[in-house]
């Protein structure tokens, strides 16, 4: 599997330069800043995570006090947030490492495929703190299958969406959702990529334990191959 993450991390370098934005928006701008959400950020060690309000007015706090309307991070980063919800925080190891990008911007923003593929699976994973509706697309470059996850969506944009639909590079998939809806959530989009899905269907894990950080490392590259924000480089 090392070579296989390897190997996909090798395409994905090599195809940065022509693959489209995966959200109407610039990532590149002066407007967006990284965001910190370790243990490190004392204001989120102050405020009620659980209470999703309080929750999405600190995020707007950390953008504004970066002059900045969104923020973008998070890739292997060790959060302590999701202790807010039962459905991470476990009695044997806590799952803190998160294993995909977020970048935190308004509800509503359009959610497009950056490269063709089809539609691999969706669902609404609907538990407090989850990913509610989510989408994921199944891609080939170079001989090699692999699949990109989007979460935290509208919930409209499952109407009809169906197993295998083909989409194209630059086609709206959905819109980044509002919360509750959004699995409870500051509205922001979490873009994934996995080398394999391991026969799981409308879900795969965003988060994983510290010790588990190896095996991760191989199963999802660096998202930020294919997002090409500088913010992150």
């Amino acid at each position: 599997m090392l070579n296989t993450e390897k190997k996909l991390s090798e395409i994905l370098g090599r195809h940065t330069v022509a693959f489209g934005p995966v959200l109407d928006a610039d990532l590149n701008g002066e407007h967006v800043c990284r965001l910190d959400f370790t243990a490190a950020n004392e204001l989120l060690q102050q405020t009620d995570l659980r209470n999703t309000d309080t929750f999405n007015d600190a995020v707007n706090q950390m953008l504004q006090e970066r002059n900045a309307t969104i923020g973008v991070g998070g890739y292997m980063e060790n959060r302590f947030i999701y202790r807010r919800s039962q459905h991470f925080d476990v009695a044997e190891e806590s799952r803190d490492l998160h294993l995909g990008i977020d970048v935190w911007l308004p509800a509503g923003t359009a959610v497009l495929a950056p490269l063709d593929g089809r539609v691999h699976s969706f669902a609404d994973n609907a538990n407090f703190g989850d990913y509610g509706p989510t989408i994921i697309l199944e891609h080939e470059l170079e001989g090699v299958t692999f699949y990109t996850l989007y979460g935290h969506l509208n919930r409209g944009c499952l109407d009809g969406l169906s197993v295998g639909k083909e989409v194209r590079k630059g086609d709206k998939i959905a819109e980044v959702g509002p919360y509750p809806e959004n699995g409870d959530w500051p509205p922001h989009l979490h873009f994934q990529v996995m080398c394999a899905m391991d026969g799981k269907v409308g879900d795969y894990p965003g988060v994983a334990r510290l010790s588990e950080q190896a095996v991760y490392e191989a199963l999802c590259p660096d998202p930020n191959l294919i997002l090409n924000c500088r913010h992150l480089a």
